[in-house]
């Protein structure tokens, strides 16, 4: 994992954090819209998930080989095991359960209730991990938890979402949230990118096995499959998988912390933007409150646990291990 805490090198032109910035606002923003595509294109969700992980992890490791040797990706069983829980948590049921949800719910919406996961973070760290929480980060969480209720309740969204799949996005959630807590205790590689290509490769290879396990494949017919469906899983493997993380990551060396996390909230709105302009999904009044209070809350909860816990900041350092921070 990247150390927040330890010197940062010298500090970058304006216009390389800018573009870094923008390709993580933008491009993380734009996955939900893209799996979108992709699972109503007729392509089977797991599967397709899974192929788009474990193609970047391949693709991920070999760059690393070319750059520093064989031996810069040499992991222990045990470090594999803890690769193989982060991607089941962070991938199978973080990016996969969103992706099954995304067959009925908007990825607008989608994207909204993945922004919510500081606050689960937030919950589970107090009730389970003991940790200490500052009373504006409480409020913010009531805040927050407050615009996800106004989000998943009956009757405030499009009358075609099924409710399983706003409860598969909140699952997903919380395996975001769980896994955000459990990995920086879990024994990793030393290089966040090792770490990143290994958990996306297992994570996919199970999401793949599971997909099918359930019969995704059965009667699928890849000749079925609309173009748009395979040019949007081509742009979720190597732009979405690939240099949106490799500038998040980058920007954790170059930029001021404060500036990184906000993707956090930046991210659902541009994922809202986009399903609205691109695939005309049309936001319900409720979606829209609810989304904006929700969002609210997480900018409170982040700001508060930055004032509060100068080095190293505990949410993006815990976004470094996550796959779709906040995003798929």
């Amino acid at each position: 994992m990247v150390d927040a805490a330890s010197p940062r090198p010298a500090a970058a032109s304006a216009v390389r954090v800018t573009a870094a910035l923008l390709a993580v606002y933008l491009v993380w923003g734009s996955t939900y819209l893209g799996i979108r595509v992709v699972v109503v294109a007729g392509l089977p969700p797991l599967v397709a998930m899974g192929v788009r992980f474990s193609t970047a992890g391949v693709i991920l490791l070999a760059v690393l080989v070319g750059r520093s040797g064989r031996a810069a990706v040499r992991v222990t069983r045990r470090q594999c095991g803890s690769l193989a829980l982060a991607g089941l948590l962070f991938l199978v049921v973080g990016n996969g359960f969103v992706a099954v949800a995304e067959q009925t719910v908007p990825s607008g919406l989608a994207a909204l209730l993945v922004s919510t996961m500081p606050l689960w973070v937030v919950v589970l760290g107090a009730l389970v991990a003991g940790v200490r929480t500052r009373p504006m980060t409480w409020l913010g969480t009531v805040v927050g938890f407050t615009g996800t209720a106004v989000l998943a309740r009956p009757g405030g969204h499009p009358a075609d979402v099924a409710w399983w799949g706003v409860g598969l996005v909140v699952l997903g959630t919380l395996g975001w949230a769980t896994g955000s807590l459990l990995t920086p205790r879990l024994d990793r590689p030393a290089d966040a990118l090792v770490s990143a290509a290994y958990q996306m490769l297992l994570g996919g290879v199970m999401m793949a096995l599971l997909g099918t396990t359930r019969g995704e494949l059965h009667g699928f017919r890849p000749a079925d499959v609309d173009a748009e469906g395979w040019v949007a899983l081509a742009y979720l493997t190597f732009v979405g998988s690939l240099v949106a993380y490799t500038a998040f990551f980058w920007l954790l060396d170059h930029a001021p912390l404060q500036l990184v996390s906000t993707y956090a909230y930046v991210n659902p709105v541009v994922a809202v933007l986009l399903g609205w302009v691109v695939i005309d999904e049309q936001p319900t009044p409720s979606v829209l409150v609810g989304g904006a209070v929700a969002v609210l809350g997480v900018a409170v909860v982040i700001t508060s646990e930055r004032a509060g816990r100068r080095a190293p900041d505990p949410f993006v350092r815990r976004a470094s291990t996550r796959l779709r921070p906040g995003r798929p």
